[in-house]
C-alpha cells in the first residue's frame, strides 16, 4: 500500500523530502485513534494509476503525474499524513504557498482541488505536513497534455565552507573552489521525458557525471563557471531551466599593484608610495608630504575595499583611486602616527592588510646670532637665531610653529658713542585750515652717547655729516569752502499737524568764488538744515463723522451698522483728500451692534447674515459705506 521507491509515470520518488525518521506500520489503527507515542509527520504514499472518475474529473494521490486534457474540469489532489501530534497540512506550488480562491480550494480533508484547470495551473504541487517534532513533504506534478515539466527553484545558494552542495535547477549557485556541486533536474511528463544537459548552450556528455537527472560537477574551479541548462523533451514538447554557477575565491594578497605605477606618474615629486601587507609595512614621511597607499589584493568576485585608520572609518581628507584600491593622502600632517588598513571583502571571505605611518618632527635649533640691532648708542643687541630643522636639514620656520621655542637671551653689541646727527621734532599744527598755511619744527645737532644720553653739538658738526633738514613747510593749500543754502520752498509738504506742514531747501558746499566742491571739504563746519516745519491753511483739516445707521439685526452675532467718515477743511467745512488728515487716526466707519442672544423664532433681517457681514466689512474698510 505504501511503497517509497517506485517509478511512476515518469516521476520518481526522489521528489520526496522528509525529516521523519520512522513511519507507522500498516497495522496502526488510524480511524479508532488508538494511543500511540509522539511521532514526526509522515505522508502516506498511495502509488496507483490516476483514477478517472468521469470524463471531466481526475482524483489522484501523491506520487502521481497528472495530465491535464482539454476536457478536464476538476483535479483533486489527496494528501494523507500520520503523526502525533496530528500534523498540519499546507500546500505549495513551485516552492511558493498556494493562494486559495474560488477556483483553487482546500477541502476539509486537506485535499487540494483545482476547478477548471488552465495552463497557469501547471507545476509541482507539494503537500507539507508538520508538527512540533518535524515535517514531511511530497510533491505531485500537474502537466498540460503530457508536456514535460521541470521542478525549478529560484533560490540563491552561497557556499563558503562545505565540501559539497546540492541545489535544484533554476538556483543561483555561488561556491568556493574545489567543492563538489550537484544540480538536480526533477522532470515529470507523459510519456517520460528525456533529459539533456548544456553548459553555456553547449551540450554536455556522460563524461560530466550525468545520472538520473543529476549533474555532478566535481572539484569546481574557475573554468567551471557558467550557465548550466537542463532540457526535458518528449513527443508533446520540451522545457528548459537553467542555473548560474559562480566560483568564489576569497581575497588574497598580491606582490604588486599595476594601477599604483600609473597613478604615481601623475602625482607630485613629494608623494610617497607604499603597499599594505598582511603583516604590516612601515612608511616614514616628512610633515606636509603626500602618500599613495595601495591595497594589492585579488579574489573572485572582485573584493570590495574599505579603508580604516586606527581601526575606524576614514573621516579626514583623502581620495580613493583605482576603484578604491589606492588611498591618496594629500597631506599626511592631517593625521598622526597610526595604522592604515584596507579590508578586502567578497562573498567568499575577507582579508585585512596594514600600513604603519610615522611622521618626522620639525624642531628648533639655536646655533647662530642675528645682526646687531644698532650701530652705536646704548640699545644695540643680538638675538640667538632660531632655525627650523627636519632630519638635520634647515626648512622654513613656518614648519616649526607648532613646536615649543627655546628661551632666548639678548646679547649687547655696538655700545659706543654715535656720530653727531640732526634731530628733528614733529611738525606743528598748520597756521590755517585752508587757503594755505605754514607749519614748523625744531632742528638741532646732537650726539647719542654709549650711556644713552643726548649731548647738544654745534650745527657745523652735523653739517659735515649731512645736510640740515628744513624747519618750515607749506600746508593746507586747498581753497576754503563753506555751506550755502537755497531759499525755502513753498509750505506745501505733507501735513504733520493742525495747519502744520514741511518745507525744504537745498544745502551744498562751495568755495568763495562760487565753485561747488565735495561735501567733505565742508565737513568741519556745521551744516545748515534742509527741512523745517511751516504753517499753512491747507493743513487746517479734521475728521467729520455722521450718525450711525440702524443696526442690521435686533439680536444674534451678525448685527452691523455704519457711518460716513470724511476729511473736511476747518474753515470751509468742505471735504478734501483724506491724506491731509492722515496725521490724525481715522475714526471707524462700521461696528457690530445688538450682540445679544435671540429668543426662539426671532429672525435676522435679510438673508445670509454671515455673507452680508463679510461683504459690508470689505466695502466699509476701503471707503464710505
Amino acid at each position: 500500500e505504501y511503497p517509497f521507491h517506485r517509478q511512476v509515470s515518469g516521476f520518481t520518488s526522489s521528489l520526496r523530502t522528509s525529516s521523519a525518521e520512522m513511519f507507522l506500520p500498516t497495522s496502526v489503527d488510524l480511524a479508532n485513534g488508538l494511543h500511540r507515542p509522539h511521532q514526526k509527520p509522515a505522508i502516506l504514499r498511495k502509488i496507483s494509476a490516476a483514477q478517472q472518475l468521469s470524463a471531466s474529473e481526475v482524483v489522484t494521490h501523491l506520487g502521481q503525474t497528472v495530465v491535464l486534457a482539454s476536457g478536464t474540469l476538476s483535479v483533486l489532489l489527496h494528501c494523507e499524513a500520520v503523526g502525533n501530534p496530528k500534523p498540519t497540512i499546507s500546500w505549495a506550488k513551485n516552492g511558493e504557498e498556494v493562494k486559495y480562491n474560488d477556483r483553487i480550494l482546500l477541502q476539509p480533508d486537506d485535499s487540494l482541488q483545482i476547478l477548471a484547470p488552465v495552463e497557469a495551473d501547471v507545476g509541482f504541487y507539494a503537500c507539507n505536513a508538520s508538527n512540533a517534532l518535524g515535517s514531511d513533504s511530497v510533491s505531485i506534478a500537474v502537466t498540460l497534455a503530457g508536456k514535460p515539466l521541470i521542478k525549478a527553484s529560484r533560490a540563491t545558494v552561497i557556499n563558503t565552507e562545505l565540501p559539497a552542495v546540492t541545489v535544484d535547477i533554476g538556483s543561483m549557485v555561488k561556491t568556493i573552489q574545489k567543492a563538489n556541486v550537484t544540480i538536480n533536474c526533477h522532470v515529470a511528463g507523459v510519456p517520460e521525458a528525456k533529459v539533456t544537459w548544456f553548459k553555456n548552450k553547449v551540450k554536455l556528455f556522460s563524461s560530466h557525471h550525468l545520472h538520473d537527472g543529476l549533474l555532478i560537477i566535481a572539484n569546481v574551479s574557475l573554468s567551471d563557471q557558467g550557465l548550466y541548462s537542463c532540457k526535458a523533451a518528449n513527443l508533446h514538447g520540451e522545457v528548459t531551466e537553467s542555473s548560474q554557477l559562480l566560483v568564489l575565491e576569497p581575497p588574497r594578497p598580491l606582490p604588486y599593484l599595476e594601477d599604483l605605477t600609473s597613478v604615481l606618474s601623475s602625482a607630485g615629486p613629494s608623494t610617497h608610495l607604499v603597499l599594505t601587507s598582511p603583516s604590516g609595512t612601515k612608511l616614514t614621511v616628512s610633515p606636509g608630504s603626500s602618500a599613495l597607499i595601495g591595497c594589492a589584493v585579488d579574489g573572485h568576485p572582485t573584493p570590495n575595499i574599505t579603508w580604516l585608520y586606527s581601526s575606524e572609518p576614514l573621516r579626514l581628507r583623502h581620495h580613493l583611486l583605482a576603484a578604491g584600491r589606492i588611498l591618496q593622502i594629500l597631506n599626511v600632517s592631517d593625521f598622526t602616527d597610526g595604522e592604515f588598513s584596507c579590508l578586502a571583502q567578497n562573498e567568499a571571505g575577507s582579508l585585512t592588510q596594514k600600513m604603519f605611518l610615522a611622521i618626522q618632527e620639525y624642531r628648533w635649533s639655536v646655533d647662530k646670532l642675528t645682526a646687531c640691532s644698532a650701530s652705536c648708542g646704548h640699545k644695540g643687541v643680538q638675538l640667538p637665531q632660531l632655525r627650523c630643522l627636519l632630519d638635520g636639514a634647515e626648512v622654513n620656520t613656518s614648519y616649526c610653529r607648532e613646536a615649543s621655542k627655546p628661551s632666548l637671551q639678548p646679547i649687547a653689541c655696538n655700545r659706543r658713542d654715535c656720530p653727531s646727527r640732526w634731530m628733528v621734532t614733529s611738525w606743528s599744527l598748520c597756521t590755517r585750515s585752508c587757503g594755505g598755511g605754514i607749519q614748523t619744527r625744531r632742528v638741532t645737532c646732537q650726539r647719542l652717547t654709549a650711556k644713552g644720553s643726548s649731548v647738544p653739538m654745534s650745527n657745523e658738526a652735523c653739517a659735515q655729516v649731512s645736510k640740515r633738514p628744513v624747519d618750515t613747510q607749506n600746508c593746507n593749500r586747498n581753497p576754503c569752502a563753506e555751506w550755502v543754502a537755497s531759499s525755502w520752498s513753498q509750505c506745501n509738504g505733507p501735513c504733520i499737524g493742525p495747519r502744520l506742514a514741511v518745507q525744504y531747501r537745498q544745502v551744498f558746499c562751495q568755495t568763495k568764488d562760487g565753485t561747488s566742491v565735495s561735501s567733505d571739504q565742508c565737513s568741519a563746519l556745521p551744516r545748515p538744515l534742509n527741512t523745517q516745519n511751516c504753517w499753512t491753511d491747507v493743513c487746517g483739516v479734521h475728521w467729520r463723522v455722521s450718525l450711525w445707521t440702524v443696526c442690521t439685526a435686533t439680536c444674534g452675532n451678525y448685527g452691523f451698522q455704519s457711518r460716513r467718515v470724511d476729511c473736511v477743511h476747518t474753515r470751509t467745512n468742505k471735504p478734501v483728500m483724506e491724506h491731509h488728515c492722515s496725521w490724525r487716526p481715522r475714526p471707524s466707519n462700521w461696528q457690530r451692534c445688538n450682540i445679544t442672544p435671540c429668543e426662539n423664532g426671532t429672525l435676522l433681517r435679510g438673508g445670509n447674515a454671515e455673507q452680508c457681514m463679510a461683504e459690508l466689512s470689505q466695502k466699509c474698510s476701503t471707503g464710505p459705506c
